[in-house]
């Protein structure tokens, strides 16, 4: 039998979570950008609340905000454990010290994550995997890829030296 509590009840995970949750962010943009003007806090209360109302209207945005929110929640928790990890392993209160090349290869994992996480929350992965992997011609446009990049990494290689 499934227990439901009052946090799971349909009218707060449908309306008031998504609607709060737009608001919040779209305000904090807003003062942060100073796109309405300097203390416009009112405009800027009363424009968030707008488009977080209208937001709410229609589904399958907040269905995709939804599972977006999931795929954070998990990276957040995997993010803490890692550091919690690299603490008890390092025995130091530190963050840890990494290199500009360290930075920008996990940049690009973030952003690599991020772009899978949309086309998940979207329900579009499984179509776009089978069109870039499951065609007569994917085979010959990826090794085509592969060979352009190994052919770019090479080029750079030689030229920085």
């Amino acid at each position: 039998m499934v227990v439901e509590n009052i946090l799971q009840s349909e009218i707060l995970t449908n309306f008031v979570y998504p609607l709060l949750l737009v608001f919040f962010i779209l305000f904090a943009i807003l003062e942060k950008t100073k796109l309405l003007g300097d203390g416009q806090k009112q405009i800027n209360a009363i424009v968030s609340l707008v488009i977080a109302l209208i937001f709410v209207g229609f589904a399958w945005p907040k269905m995709v905000i939804g599972n977006l929110m999931l795929f954070l929640t998990v990276a957040l928790i995997v993010i803490f454990i890692v550091l919690l990890v690299w603490g008890f392993a390092t025995g130091g209160t530190e963050m840890p010290k990494i290199g500009p090349a360290m930075n920008i290869i996990l940049g690009i994992l973030a952003i690599i994550a991020v772009i899978i996480a949309v086309f998940w929350a979207t329900g579009s992965l499984g179509s776009t995997f089978d069109f870039l992997f499951d065609r007569t011609w994917s085979s010959a446009l990826w090794t085509n890829v592969l060979f352009i990049v190994i052919i770019a990494a090479a080029l750079a290689v030689v030229l920085k030296k």
